[in-house]
């Protein structure tokens, strides 16, 4: 067996490898996260891959939650012992199947079609979940670094997200990509909130192990215009969840996302940008959420 370790947003996890099967293609991307599995900390989550024989679907399970984004679609069942069951699938194709434990700490994965793409929704999936009660949550945002903080843009699919982190690229100097689609925030043990790079970054490759304090999280929509308001901390609060991943219908994380949820409206402002798809809005935003901080 092969073992695979990992630190993202400060936690450890495992991919174990039965003998016989190569992941290391599929794990190309996580290489600037890795450490030796000999001195690494404990782990959140360890993720055995088997053959595909190995791991038969439960006689009995119960639907819980369907996900269908762009063609990428996520089955969770729950079994009657409290573990549950995933199916990953692409475009309608099993790509992966996984029995995880409750609290999702240990779990099993056979991969199909689209191998890479299974085992990159495993270990997102077990990620969120794991690290759920650990102050820590994994957002659907693009992310800007710019002068020492980082700066979340957050929407729905479509809404622009990546466009507007592009026109901060290209139109205001010194600004970096951290991550394109889901870095992790965590609240640290001295309360300041951080952004973490991390191993999935959807369709803009930008796989960057660093992190940086949480200058703002900005709520973006497509408008005829550019305007930029603070959100007020029930508003906030609103767009923070649904940027966030989560099992939300599970006592114990519900009340891990909780926890985070409030502390990040506490501490770092949440802004709405109405804006059109051009350099003004950039400017615009920029010079808005930096200068409430100075």
């Amino acid at each position: 067996m092969t073992e695979y370790c990992y630190l993202v947003g400060g936690h450890c996890f495992s991919i174990l490898a039965d003998e016989g099967i190569d992941v290391s293609r599929g794990l190309a991307h996580y290489a600037p996260f890795a450490v030796d599995p000999a001195t690494a900390q404990e782990r959140v989550f360890r993720l055995r891959v088997v053959p595909e024989t190995a791991l038969p679907e439960p006689a009995s399970h119960t639907e819980e939650f369907f996900q269908d984004d762009e063609g990428s679609q996520i089955h969770l069942f729950s079994l009657p012992d409290g573990s549950s069951w995933f199916e990953f699938l692409l475009f309608g194709a099993i790509s992966g199947r996984m029995l995880a434990q409750p609290g999702c700490r240990e779990a099993t994965l056979s991969l199909h079609k689209h191998k890479a793409f299974g085992l990159d929704n495993a270990l997102m999936t077990l990620f969120a979940m794991s690290t759920a009660p650990l102050r820590t949550v994994l957002f659907h945002a693009a992310v800007i670094g710019y002068e020492g903080r980082g700066y979340l843009f957050l929407g729905k699919s479509g809404t622009g997200k990546s466009t507007h982190a592009r026109l901060w690229l290209n139109h205001i100097p010194g600004s970096e990509l951290v991550n394109d689609d889901n870095p992790v925030v965590r609240v640290e043990d001295d309360g300041t909130v951080r952004v973490y790079g991390s191993p999935w970054s959807g369709k803009t490759p930008c796989y960057r192990n660093m992190n940086l304090p949480v200058g703002g999280f900005v709520q973006l929509k497509q408008a005829p215009y550019n305007q930029i308001r603070r959100l007020p901390v029930i508003h906030a609060y609103a767009s923070l969840v649904a940027s966030i991943s989560g099992k939300r219908w599970d006592r114990t994380q519900a009340d891990g996302l909780h926890w985070t949820e409030d502390a990040l409206v506490s501490t770092v402002p949440v802004w709405h940008l109405d804006c059109l798809p051009d350099e003004a809005a950039a400017l615009l935003c920029k010079e808005t959420i930096t200068a409430s901080l100075s």
